[in-house]
């Protein structure tokens, strides 16, 4: 089963909540947070979503904010990972 990593800031919770809940019946899913609506600076879950792909510990990472320009910056810090905005 392949697993994957998911993260969000206080914007993003709630449609994180709903595709986790989505894709907990097809992958392996760990929430690296956050886990309320209360605000938060989003590299504090992002970072360690991203590192988890990047050393192999998850396969894909989805990342959720505001804008999403952020977590997309903050996520291709890391090697190898190549974050970019998704749309609807």
């Amino acid at each position: 089963m392949k697993k994957i990593a998911i993260a969000s800031d206080h914007a993003g919770f709630d449609y994180k909540e709903i595709l986790k809940k989505y894709l907990e019946n097809k992958f392996e899913v760990q929430d690296f947070g956050t886990y309320t609506k209360d605000s938060v600076d989003y590299p504090d879950f992002v970072h360690p979503a991203a590192t988890s792909v990047e050393n192999g510990t998850n396969e894909l990472g989805i990342l959720i904010c505001g804008s999403g320009e952020g977590v997309a910056i903050t996520a291709n810090k890391n090697q190898g990972n190549r974050g970019a905005l998704g749309g609807k």
